[in-house]
């Protein structure tokens, strides 16, 4: 189930807005547009059972690039093959080999039950009525549906749907799930459930997943790998740890320490912050393990408490974000 995506281009073009009287008019029966270029030559390739997190700001070419993916739009230019299928041309082929789940929309019947709506997935997908149940039954011990699998789809809250929708996605066994910030304004409970379930799928049925989100925790929990877009482009793929390490390499060990002064010298460590007792050290951990750092701290010191504070991805995609700025 390899997905292979080659100098992949997607422009949307709109007529070019007119000025003066009839305005509306103008622009109706203008034969001039303008052209917004939301990717811009992406190239990845993503092996079976990769877990990957495609990131990047509003704008940056995410949901446009997943919509290709999926069948759904057609690129400008360039190729896609997800498992040898070309998305746009054999839909219903491809379909049948993707579970696809947009946070913002769900794939559930509003007035239906929950437990009618994921029945009505079955069809669909023409899945024997002994598997069907089999699945649902994985699923709902999984996700926790059985509580409200009776309450209508439009009575549960935003993580209950989202649950559901998840649920409905992987009911036919898809080899490969598409994902499109499916924890947006979730609660830290509905979070924890939510990564919980994509990381067994991917670890025991060997699920490809493929996850957009600006919840970057959701990425630094789950993935091992990313791709970083901007403006329609790729900046970055490659490990997580790599790209910590290229963009924020250092780290941070605070001591509390037991006694007023702080006196040890440690080559490669800088003395960043001091206060109640608290000190702040700073140091690259390819010059000095942790380890020996906290060993040549404790050899100086009496020290009640202490922690290291490593880099959050978070903070390195917006330092990268905001050097692009003008």
């Amino acid at each position: 189930m390899t997905i292979k995506v080659q100098e992949l281009v997607k422009e949307f073009r709109r007529p070019k807005r007119k000025s003066g009287r009839f305005t509306a008019l103008r622009t109706l029966f203008s034969h001039e547009y303008a052209s917004t270029r939301a990717v811009d030559g992406v190239d990845f390739s993503i092996e079976p059972g990769e877990l990957i997190g495609y990131i990047g700001p509003n704008g940056a070419g995410k949901s446009t690039t997943i919509k290709m993916l999926t069948g759904i739009l057609v690129p400008t230019s360039g190729t896609v093959e997800v498992a040898g299928v070309v998305p746009w041309r054999e839909r219903e082929r491809n379909a049948r080999q993707i579970g696809v789940v947009f946070g913002q929309r769900t794939g559930l019947w509003w007035d239906l039950p929950l437990r009618d709506s994921l029945e009505l997935v079955r069809p669909l997908y023409d899945l024997p009525r002994q598997r069907f149940l089999a699945n649902l039954e994985t699923f709902a011990g999984m996700l926790g549906l059985d509580q409200f699998m009776d309450v209508p789809v439009r009575q549960l809250s935003l993580g209950q749907r989202m649950r559901g929708d998840l649920a409905a996605a992987m009911l036919h066994e898809p080899q490969i799930l598409y994902l499109d910030e499916p924890t947006v304004g979730l609660d830290i409970v509905a979070k924890r459930r939510i990564r919980e379930f994509l990381s067994r799928l991917n670890r025991d049925a060997g699920t490809t997943v493929i996850l957009t989100t600006h919840d970057l925790d959701d990425v630094e929990e789950l993935c091992t790998r990313v791709i970083l877009v901007d403006h329609g482009k790729v900046l970055y793929d490659g490990d997580v740890a790599e790209l910590k390490r290229q963009h924020a390499p250092h780290h941070e060990l605070i001591v509390h320490l037991a006694e007023p002064a702080f006196t040890a010298d440690i080559p490669d460590v800088q003395r960043t912050r001091r206060e109640d007792g608290f000190v702040t050290l700073t140091f690259d951990p390819a010059r000095i393990a942790a380890a020996d750092l906290i060993s040549n701290v404790l050899a100086v010191h009496r020290v009640t408490d202490l922690s290291i504070v490593r880099p959050k991805l978070e903070d390195v995609v917006a330092d990268i974000y905001a050097e692009r700025s003008p």
